[in-house]
Parts: C-alpha cells; sequence; structure tokens
C-alpha cells in the first residue's frame, strides 16, 4: 500500500511539473515568441554583418545556396534556430538558413519597402503633427536607435528624425527599443 501511495505521489509530481512546462510553453506560444538555442527570443529582428551572406535551404553547409544578400545591415527577422544556424525571413517573407556568425543585433529598417513611390515623412519629434524634416522614399536602410509609443528614431548618413513605426520592416508594432 505504502508503495503504491509512493508511486501515486511521483506521478502526480511529474504529471504537475509535465503541466507547468506545458502552460508556460502555450503562454510563450500565445504572446508569438519562444526561447531559441541561443537562449534568445525567437522570432526577433537582427541585420546582416556582411556584404556577401548566403542564405542557404537548410541548416548547415552541406545545404545549397538558396540566394544571396549583398548589402550589409539589411534587416531580417530570426524565425528559428537550430544549434549555430539561423531560419531567417526577409521583407519578401523568403526564409532560408544563416550562419550565426552572418548575423548583427544592431537594429536597422527598410522605410516601406512593400510600397513602390509613397515617401515617408520624417519629422522633428515622435509626433504626427511634428515638422516634416525630409521624405524617405521607399527601401531605404536607415539604423533605428530608439522606438516607443508608435513612432521609431532613425538616422542614417543625411538625416535624423522620428518616422510611423508602421512604415519600417525591422521593428514589431509597438516594439520598445532603447531608452
Amino acid at each position: 500500500m505504502a508503495r503504491s501511495f509512493q508511486a501515486t505521489r511521483i506521478f502526480l509530481t511529474v504529471m504537475t511539473l509535465l503541466c507547468g512546462l506545458l502552460a508556460t510553453s502555450v503562454a510563450s506560444q500565445a504572446q508569438g515568441t519562444t526561447t531559441g538555442a541561443s537562449g534568445l527570443p525567437v522570432p526577433r529582428f537582427v541585420s546582416l554583418k556582411s556584404d556577401r551572406v548566403n542564405v542557404r535551404i537548410g541548416p548547415s553547409r552541406e545545404h545549397d545556396i538558396a540566394w544571396t544578400f549583398v548589402q550589409s545591415g539589411l534587416p531580417v527577422e530570426i524565425v528559428g534556430e537550430f544549434e549555430n544556424w539561423r531560419r531567417i525571413r526577409d521583407w519578401e517573407g523568403k526564409q532560408g538558413w544563416v550562419f550565426r556568425s552572418l548575423l548583427s543585433s544592431r537594429r536597422t529598417a527598410l522605410v516601406t519597402p512593400w510600397e513602390k513611390s509613397d515617401r515617408t515623412p520624417l519629422r522633428s519629434r515622435s509626433r504626427s503633427d511634428a515638422d516634416i524634416v525630409a521624405e524617405l522614399d521607399p527601401f531605404v536602410l536607415t539604423t533605428v536607435s530608439e522606438c516607443a509609443g508608435g513612432w521609431c528614431r532613425v538616422n542614417g548618413e543625411n538625416y535624423d528624425g522620428w518616422l510611423d513605426q508602421t512604415r519600417l520592416f525591422g521593428v514589431y508594432p509597438d516594439e520598445l527599443i532603447g531608452d
């Protein structure tokens, strides 16, 4: 009888632990993030570290190259991890595998790559009624230094100001970055 009680208690303890792990996993997935092999959240945005980055169809050097990026700094979204490989998605939705050392945590963004001609106003402050200091064309690559309240502070070689966060590929809606 004592063995049966002890076995039942062990079983219930194990089931409680498994239910707790399952609940944590479900909560993470409901929020849209999990923790990858790196211990960092997935998905997350990063940028390309090199001017030449091969994107492979699988997570090893033995897999074929699907395409090659030829500009450093481009933002990509990490959507999966396997050992030292990161499954990335670009602004067009294409996915492939990149070795982790070719990626940087530096935050960059593309201005409205989904549009062909509409320019995006760059504002002096993080308000829709703030002065327009420039207008940025689609596909302008910019550095993101801060995001809050639906606005991101961006800068490049000849500009510095605030953009509506929804006009950028490289940050999530309402994501907070920086200060």
